[in-house]
């Protein structure tokens, strides 16, 4: 009976070791500063990218102008070997994203990547002198018009009048 009382005190120790543990582990959890709010992103100064996308593009690149403060720059890349493509992503001090792409790419290869998945509506907008057409059902909606040469994309988790913001802003040189 000697060797039972052993493993007793074995599966004793290992409980109590377990609940030393577990509670170090509270302690460090509820005293350890720690920040869970969205990093603070740096606004970008994108007018050297633009300035050489609208050189190289094949088609008018397009960029916003006269945004309020609220919209941030936060992204910006122009790839001239992959079919032009142009990408201006913007935030907002209520948290949404926002994003302008353009490409030569075929449209419906581009929109796939462009919408991250939406699907056209039957909704149309005119905006300026343009008719846009709503995406809605994947991650972002957006707003999409198709030209000859390019397809410009307006797309985020903002809201359509957002959307429809930036969409007028935008001006192509």
């Amino acid at each position: 009976m000697a060797g039972s009382n052993g493993k007793q005190k074995s599966v004793r120790n290992m409980v109590l070791s377990l609940g030393v543990t577990v509670l170090a582990a509270g302690v460090i959890y509820l005293f350890v500063p720690r920040d869970d709010s969205a990093p603070d992103l740096p606004r970008i100064d994108y007018r050297v990218e633009l300035l050489t996308a609208r050189r190289a593009a094949s088609y008018p690149v397009a960029a916003p102008v006269g945004l309020p403060e609220s919209f941030k720059p936060t992204s910006v890349r122009f790839k001239g070997d992959d079919f032009d493509a142009w990408h201006l992503g913007f935030h907002t001090t209520g948290g949404e994203y926002l994003q302008v792409e353009q490409s030569a790419e075929k449209p419906a290869t581009f929109l796939e990547k462009a919408t991250q998945g939406g699907r056209a509506s039957e909704v149309t907008e005119k905006i300026g002198d343009r008719t846009w057409t709503r995406y809605t059902g994947g991650r972002y909606d957006a707003l999409v018009h198709e030209e000859k040469g390019a397809t410009t994309v307006v797309a985020g988790t903002g809201s359509f009048e957002q959307l429809s913001q930036m969409a007028k802003a935008l001006k192509s040189q």
